[in-house]
């Protein structure tokens, strides 16, 4: 099987990244490390190629028929053990250690799994930082801060493990086949490992109906009496949505609830 005659399979949610102003943007923002790179669905190797002049590679590749491509192009990088590519689901792989080293995940992420992989990675204690490319919309909502309307679970879960940015927006241009939405490229620095599970069911529910008030979703399952305690000693105003209140915030909230 050649690359040109790869035809992108929508149950696997592939788009090709194609431009190579992006992907030199994507190695440019690598963190400066020794840490190895996870890369989760390596397509046609687009960027692969560029991160194996960099690092060590362990790639997961779900598409039997990428993955006999990726071994003929990489062969040379496979034979000299600067690429590792592993065939199968990384969700089922990830239910033990992904791999038993430090790493960053750089990937050009298919949407489909793209949140839940994040998540994972932030709970995953080996994964230090985090630079992947997913839709624009779910980019903006992992770096969201405090106020803007898309500030919600996603945007608190990061900044209570890190610091996040988005490092370029793409246009549908940058792939083959062009998806029907924008994309981009953020990174997410670790400095601690997402785990409080509690904590995450208490913004299930802060956040269960974005348009009410907090007050008004928490009381669906905390005292009200309580809860008017609380939002006096934290000085929040009974009419404030669940966008408006700050990650430290929230942590109080959960400290006293």
């Amino acid at each position: 099987m050649k690359k040109e005659s790869v035809v992108a399979k929508k149950k696997f949610g592939q788009n090709f990244l194609k431009d190579e102003t992006v992907l030199q943007k994507i190695i440019q923002a690598m963190p400066k490390n020794d840490n190895k790179i996870v890369e989760i669905g390596p397509g046609l190797g687009d960027l692969t190629k560029y991160l194996v002049d960099v690092k060590s590679v362990e790639a997961f590749e779900v598409d039997t028929d990428l993955c006999k491509l990726l071994q003929s192009e990489f062969k040379k990088e496979i034979d000299t053990k600067r690429l590792h590519i592993n065939c199968g689901d990384v969700l089922q792989a990830w239910k033990g250690a992904l791999v038993d080293e430090p790493y960053d995940l750089v990937a050009n992420l298919p949407y489909y799994i793209a949140t839940n992989i994040i998540l994972k990675a932030l709970a995953d204690p080996m994964c230090k930082n985090i630079l992947v490319m997913v839709q624009l919309e779910v980019a903006e909502k992992f770096c969201a801060e405090v106020g803007e309307k898309v500030f919600g679970s996603l945007g608190i879960i990061t900044q209570s493990v890190g610091r996040s940015h988005i490092v370029v927006k793409v246009p549908p241009t940058a792939f083959e086949p062009p998806p029907k939405i924008d994309s981009a490229v953020f990174l997410i620095r670790k400095n601690k490992d997402r785990s409080d599970e509690d904590f995450e069911d208490m913004l299930r529910v802060a956040f269960s109906q974005p348009r009410k008030t907090l007050m008004k979703n928490l009381s669906s399952k905390y005292e009200k009496s309580q809860l008017l305690e609380v939002f006096k000693e934290l000085d929040l105003i009974q009419t404030i949505r669940p966008h408006q209140v700050s990650t430290s915030d929230y942590h109080q909230l959960y400290k006293k609830i």
